[in-house]
């Protein structure tokens, strides 16, 4: 099939067997209680440490036809800010089909971003949270969108570029957003830093995200995407964010010495 995209981290950081994937899926998302809301921001570290965290998001949120996943680059190679345009991906639980009228509104909406798949090829932190997706609504379509660092004026370009995508078809499409937390911290000294941008993210203050990333080094690998995610929300007239969930690796491994931080938040 052209435009494939095949899974690189599964039996990785998520099982690549689908049964019990779906154990796990089961496991991590509980019992669903969802609600209409315009996004969210997701964990993308194996499902071990940070799955609880994400699967707290999706319980709580209404998956509608249509997800924008954005996420950060970890990995070199393809365009800075990256749409995976057409055809599907594959997980162990089957296809996730790309919604390609969504994806040209959004590369028509916003110049910055270029239609490209070498960029999502080898990045893991879109792919652990389609699973995600296609266990709270199996038909949903997806438009992955890969975002590097990029200076304020086009920060806000992507925003508002996301904002007049999703706007026409808003009642059928939900936001989220790929990133962990603080990096490498103690368990005391991350939970300080990461509520000062879970403020600035309740804030809707894509600006103070920014900001209060860089004063005070909070190593929060998708502040790019979550600060355009920001404008976009505020644009399409979300009241705030709400903190679902907050935890760290250290409640797994034990080790609070050296620690990342998880967050599910939702906007609405």
């Amino acid at each position: 099939m052209p435009n494939l995209r095949m899974p690189v981290v599964a039996g990785q950081f998520y099982p690549a067997d689908a049964r019990a994937l779906r154990r796990d899926l089961e496991r991590y998302v509980g019992v669903r209680e969802p609600r209409p809301v315009l996004g969210g921001l997701c964990p993308h570290a194996g499902y071990m440490y940070s799955g609880a965290t994400a699967g707290a998001l999706f319980a709580a949120m209404d998956v509608p036809a249509t997800v924008f996943l954005l996420g950060p680059k970890h990995q070199a190679g393809g365009a800075d800010y990256a749409v995976w345009a057409a055809g599907a991906w594959r997980t162990p639980l089957g296809l996730a089909p790309v919604d390609e009228e969504a994806a040209a509104a959004l590369l028509a909406a916003c110049p910055l971003l270029v239609a490209d798949q070498e960029a999502h090829r080898q990045e893991h932190s879109l792919e652990v949270i389609v699973p995600f997706v296609q266990y709270a609504n199996p038909a949903a379509a997806i438009v992955p969108v890969a975002v590097a660092p990029l200076p304020p004026r086009e920060l806000r370009a992507l925003g508002e570029g996301l904002a007049a995508a999703v706007a026409p078809r808003r009642q059928r499409t939900l936001v989220v957003v790929s990133s962990d937390m603080t990096h490498y911290e103690a368990a005391a000294s991350a939970a300080r830093k990461d509520e000062l941008a879970l403020e600035r993210l309740r804030a809707l203050d894509a600006e103070g995200l920014v900001a209060v990333v860089h004063e005070h080094r909070i190593t929060m690998c998708g502040v790019w995407p979550a600060a355009a995610a920001l404008v976009a929300f505020r644009a399409l007239g979300a009241a705030g964010g709400s903190v679902v969930k907050y935890t760290n690796s250290g409640e797994t491994s034990g080790d609070f010495h050296q620690v990342v931080g998880y967050a599910a938040v939702t906007f609405a």
